[in-house]
C-alpha cells in the first residue's frame, strides 16, 4: 500500500488537502501518476470518502487550473478545450476525493500511446480497470469509485464501466464522444477539430505527449505499403489544397495521431477497434448521459449509447444550445452530485424514480420528459424543396422541364473567400410546431466531378431577431450509400465503409441523415434549410466553436444542379411531434 503524502492548499475561502505524483501499478508493470484532493481531516486521522476518478492524455496539471481560473465561455481567447475534468474545489466540497490520472504514455505516466481508444497494445478501459481498482483500495478511499469529466474523459468512462471494475458504482458522462469515425468523420467528410489531439490547435491544449506517442498505421505498415497508401492518400484533391494535410502526410512522425486519423477516411476496423457504442452492451451500472444539441454526430452517438446499455437504471439528458461548456468545466454537476449521492453515498434522493429520458426544447424552452428518445410519438412529416427559394409540405406539380434545378458553382477556397449557399425557407408557422428526434434530407442532385461535399444546415428564422441553428447534415457524395437493414423513413443510416465515384452529369439521389434535435417554432418563424459543399468560416454558429472546428472543404472546382421537380422530389423528412 502506498503511504500518501499530503499537503494543504487554498482555493479561494477553501482549504484542500491535496497529494501529488501518486505511482499506480498496471497489471502489466506500466506505472500511471494521478494527483487526488479532498477536503482537510483532523490532524492524524483519514476519513474515507467516495472517489471521482478522472482519466484522459490531457494532463492532470492542465487540469488543477480549474483551481486558479474563472470559467470561460466560446468565445472567450483563454478557453482551452482540453480543461474537462470538473471542478476541483466542488467536487471537494461536496466531500469525494477527486482523483485526476494521466493515461498511458501521457504526462508522468509510462508506456507508450499508439493510435486510437488503444494505448501501447493495451485497452484503455483494462487500464482504467486497474486505476479504479487501486484507489478503491486507498485508506482515504471508502471503496465507492464514479468517474468524472466530459469528452475526452467521458468516453473513458464508457470504456472503463465497459470492463466492469467491481468498485466502479455508476458513471456520469457529459459530452463523451463514441464512434471514433463519427469523431473525425461527418458522413464521410473530414472534420479539422481533432487535429488539436496531438498539436494543440484551435483553442486546444493537445494531448500532454512527448516521444511516446506513435502511430498505429506506421506500426502496423511496412515503409513501402506507407509509402503506397501516402501516395494514394495525396491525389485526393481535398487533401491536396489544404497544407496541413499534406505537411502531416509527409510528416507523419510530427503528427502521429492525426496522420492515423488523415489515412483512414473511411469506417472500418481501425475505428471500430474498442468502440465504446459495441463496448456500451457491457455495462451493468447505473449510468447518466448528458450531451448539449448543437452538435449533433454527438448527439447521435450519445443516444446510440444510451440505447445500446442494458443497465436497469440509465438516464440521458439532452441540454440546450449552444453547443460549447466552459472551460474548465463547470456545468452538470449539480446533476452528477445527485446521481452520486444515490449511488456512491446511498443517499435516497429519489433521482432513480425520475423520469429516464429529459430533452431541452429550442423555442419554448422547456424540457420533454420519456422514457426513450424522443420522448414524445413523432411522425415525419415532408417539406419540399420549390422553385423560388421555398420549402412547402405540398409537393411539385411541375416537371423538369418547367421547374428547372437550381444551382451553384463553388470555386476551391484556394482562389475565393465566398462560400455559395442555396436556401429554401417554409412560410411563416401560424401555430407554433413541435419537432424532435431524427430526419432525412433527400437530395436530387448532378455534379460535374466524381465527388463533392453536401452540407444542410437547419435554421429557426425569428421575425426581426437572431436565427438559430436547429441541426446540420453531412454527406460525402462518393459515400451516398444507404444501409437497408438499419436505414428506415426519417433515419438513413450509411456505412461508409468505402467511396464510389460519382458518375459526373448523372442525377442521384442523396439521403442525408439529419442529426437528432428538439426545437418549437413558434407563430411567426420560418424553417429555412441552407445548401452548401462548404461550410462558412464565419458566422453567428461558428463564432461559438473553436477557430478550426469546421470541415475540410472541396478542394476541386464543383458545378452542383439540385432538382425539385415532380419526378425529382428533393425534400426534408422532418420528426413532429404527435400531439395527444
Amino acid at each position: 500500500m502506498t503511504q500518501s503524502t499530503w499537503k494543504t492548499i487554498r482555493a479561494g475561502e477553501q482549504q484542500i488537502a491535496v497529494t501529488k505524483n501518486l505511482r499506480i501499478p498496471m497489471r502489466d508493470g506500466i506505472t500511471l501518476v494521478a494527483d487526488a484532493y479532498r477536503a482537510v481531516d483532523e490532524p492524524d486521522t483519514v476519513t474515507p470518502r467516495p472517489a471521482l476518478v478522472a482519466l484522459s492524455p490531457y494532463g492532470k496539471e492542465l487540469q488543477a487550473l480549474a483551481l486558479t481560473m474563472p470559467p470561460q465561455r466560446r468565445p472567450s481567447p483563454m478557453w482551452d478545450g482540453c480543461i474537462e475534468a470538473g471542478d476541483i474545489a466542488r467536487v471537494v466540497a461536496n466531500d469525494y476525493v477527486h482523483v485526476i490520472g494521466d493515461l498511458r504514455g501521457s504526462g508522468g505516466s509510462e508506456g507508450e500511446h499508439i493510435g486510437n481508444y488503444n494505448a501501447g497494445g493495451v485497452p484503455l478501459g483494462q487500464d482504467a480497470y486497474d486505476f479504479i481498482e487501486w484507489v478503491a483500495a486507498q485508506p482515504w478511499c471508502d471503496g465507492n469509485v464514479g468517474m468524472i469529466g466530459i469528452s475526452y474523459f467521458g468516453s473513458m468512462q464508457v470504456l472503463a464501466a465497459a470492463e466492469r471494475p467491481p468498485s466502479l458504482k455508476a458513471i456520469f458522462v457529459s459530452g463523451g464522444h463514441y464512434d471514433f469515425y463519427e469523431t473525425t468523420y461527418h458522413g464521410g467528410i473530414m472534420w479539422l477539430m481533432p487535429r488539436a489531439a496531438r498539436e494543440g490547435r484551435g483553442g486546444d491544449s493537445g494531448w500532454a505527449f512527448t516521444d511516446r506517442v506513435k502511430s498505429r498505421m506506421l506500426e502496423t505498415h511496412s515503409a513501402e505499403e506507407i509509402e503506397k497508401l501516402v501516395t494514394e492518400r495525396l491525389q485526393d484533391p481535398d487533401v491536396q489544397a489544404w497544407p496541413n494535410l499534406v505537411h502531416t502526410l509527409y510528416y507523419p512522425t510530427n503528427h502521429e495521431a492525426w496522420f492515423d486519423i488523415v489515412m483512414n477516411d473511411v469506417d472500418g476496423d481501425w475505428y471500430e477497434e474498442r468502440n465504446p457504442v459495441n463496448l456500451a452492451e457491457n455495462i451493468d451500472i447505473p449510468v447518466w448521459l448528458q450531451i448539449d444539441q448543437g452538435r449533433g454526430w454527438t448527439m447521435d452517438g450519445t443516444i446510440e449509447c444510451f440505447d445500446r446499455i442494458p443497465a436497469a437504471n440509465k438516464k440521458l439528458t439532452i441540454g440546450p444550445y449552444p453547443p460549447m461548456q466552459s472551460r474548465p468545466f463547470i456545468e452538470e454537476h449539480d446533476k452528477m452530485f445527485r446521481w452520486y449521492d444515490k449511488w456512491l453515498k446511498g443517499i435516497d434522493n429519489g433521482i432513480d424514480t425520475e423520469p429516464a429520458v429529459s430533452v431541452f426544447v429550442e423555442g419554448t424552452r422547456k424540457y420533454a420528459e420519456g422514457d426513450a428518445f424522443p420522448p414524445k410519438p413523432v411522425e415525419h412529416r415532408e417539406l419540399f424543396l420549390r422553385p423560388r427559394g421555398t420549402l412547402s409540405f405540398e409537393p411539385e406539380a411541375m416537371g423538369v422541364e418547367h421547374a428547372a434545378p437550381d444551382g451553384f458553382f463553388q470555386a476551391p477556397l484556394t482562389v475565393t473567400d465566398k462560400v455559395e449557399i442555396l436556401s429554401w425557407s417554409t412560410a411563416v408557422f401560424e401555430e407554433s410546431a413541435e419537432l424532435m428526434g431524427t430526419g432525412a434530407f433527400h437530395l436530387f442532385a448532378a455534379i460535374d466531378q466524381d465527388d463533392t461535399n453536401w452540407i444542410m444546415r437547419l435554421w429557426n428564422e425569428r421575425p426581426g431577431g437572431p436565427r438559430q441553428l436547429l441541426t446540420t447534415a453531412y454527406l460525402k457524395a462518393s459515400m451516398r450509400e444507404l444501409d437497408p437493414e438499419h436505414s428506415t423513413p426519417g433515419s438513413p443510416v450509411h456505412p461508409l465503409t468505402r467511396k464510389v465515384p460519382v458518375e459526373p452529369g448523372v442525377i442521384e439521389e442523396y439521403v442525408l441523415r439529419v442529426y437528432p434535435f428538439a426545437a418549437t417554432i413558434l407563430p411567426g418563424h420560418k424553417i429555412v434549410a441552407e445548401l452548401s459543399c462548404n461550410e462558412p468560416l464565419f458566422d453567428a454558429h461558428n463564432a461559438l466553436l473553436p477557430p478550426d472546428a469546421f470541415h475540410v472543404p472541396v478542394g476541386r472546382p464543383v458545378t452542383h444542379k439540385i432538382y425539385r421537380d415532380a419526378a425529382h422530389p428533393s425534400r426534408l423528412v422532418l420528426p413532429f411531434t404527435i400531439m395527444q
